[in-house]
């Protein structure tokens, strides 16, 4: 985690102030060495859910010797350019693109789960390796879904209000301001429990009377999520608070999305027409979760080949999988069935949280040389 006054000046509330402050900032950094296994092309921005605004999520990625870094924002690529000029800045080289959920109707994986936690037939996917000037293509194309969103949003509100009535969130008042939706950024379910963990912290304060507030409410706190309350001097408490909200109250409140989200052939038009890579985004079953951060639950591997055909019979190209977060003996089929399939493999593990590192380790494993590759061919390939 970068300095928190530097952080405050890269967040500043607009995107001119915050590159002028990175200047001023350069003058007195000294950044360590670039790390050649150190990659990321799945760094979430303020302009889904983050505490980091595009700047501030490259001047943290480079500030960990990162040599190349991806911004990846949910429904949103309206950071894409201040992360870029942000990265010329500090010398990076990097990748842009963002994260979208895809409707599977009329796919032979209709009515199937795959990656989704929350919805069946409902798929998460990133497009990739964005040519430059075909970032304002990408933001008109999901303007109309980014509107769908606000409207379910506010019904999930709604929900929110009929489950905690003494909390009384306004969407346009509370979640919004917390947002990037302004500047066509996208807002999400964590922005409602942003919101929700900030109601709380005014209504109860922060430390004990939040760890029996939360009892109040029915929660049985884990031992670190006990520890996690009752430090009162942590600058993200709310980051932990909305992370115990989401867990208990996403699922009483979640409805499925519909409009919000393109339909596959959609998005393969789509990607050929502004020449990305659009790719689906491996999940694989739960059972130990090995990050510690998934609850046991079932995706994709019972009928992974079905999802490999599939992919091929709708056109899509390339697989973005999270080593760290799957098991050597679902990297290993995984990766089997991409060079059987000839899908172009890209890797990122997603950054949305302060007490994240922005390294993932996996990548000092030689095997894993091709995720290394693939970046600098997404870099390449956005240049050329």
């Amino acid at each position: 985690m970068i300095d928190i006054s530097i952080l405050n000046k890269l967040n500043a509330a607009t995107r001119q102030e915050r590159i002028a402050n990175l200047k001023e900032v350069l003058k007195e950094t000294v950044f360590p060495p670039m790390v050649p296994q150190y990659i990321n092309n799945h760094i979430h921005t303020t302009y889904s859910f983050s505490p980091y605004s595009p700047t501030a999520a490259v001047y943290a990625a480079r500030m960990e010797g990162l040599c190349t870094a991806g911004i990846i924002d949910h429904d949103s690529i309206s950071g894409a350019e201040e992360f870029l000029e942000a990265a010329k800045l500090v010398q990076m080289p990097v990748t842009i693109g963002m994260e979208a959920r895809v409707s599977m109707k009329g796919t032979r994986l209709e009515g199937r789960r795959t990656n989704n936690p929350d919805q069946v037939g409902v798929s998460y996917m990133t497009i990739q390796g964005v040519p430059h000037d075909k970032i304002a293509v990408l933001t008109e194309f999901f303007r109309p879904y980014q509107a769908a969103r606000h409207k379910r949003n506010r019904k999930m509100i709604e929900k929110i209000n009929q489950l905690l009535p003494e909390i009384a969130l306004d969407y346009e008042a509370d979640v919004l301001p917390l947002s990037m939706a302004a500047e066509n950024g996208g807002v999400t379910e964590r922005h409602l429990m942003y919101a929700l963990a900030i109601k709380l912290v005014g209504q109860v304060g922060k430390g004990q009377t939040m760890v029996d507030k939360l009892a109040e409410m029915g929660l049985t706190l884990s031992e670190k999520q006990t520890t996690q309350m009752l430090d009162t001097e942590y600058p993200f408490y709310e980051y932990d608070l909305l992370g115990i909200l989401k867990s208990a109250f996403v699922p009483q409140i979640f409805i499925d999305a519909t409009d919000e989200c393109p339909k596959l052939p959609d998005m393969v038009k789509l990607c050929k027409e502004i020449d990305a890579y659009l790719c689906y985004a491996y999940l694989g079953d739960v059972g130990n979760s090995v990050t510690g951060d998934k609850k046991a639950q079932k995706f994709e591997d019972d009928y992974l080949d079905d999802v490999f055909e599939c992919l091929k019979e709708e056109g899509v190209g390339a697989v973005t999988y999270m080593p760290t977060r799957n098991t050597p003996q679902q990297l290993e089929r995984l990766r089997g069935l991409c060079e059987e399939y000839g899908m172009f493999q890209i890797s990122g593990e997603d950054i949305n949280s302060p007490r994240q590192s922005f390294i993932i380790r996996a990548m000092e494993n030689p095997m894993f040389r091709n995720l290394i590759d693939a970046t600098w061919k997404l870099i390449e390939h956005e240049n050329k």
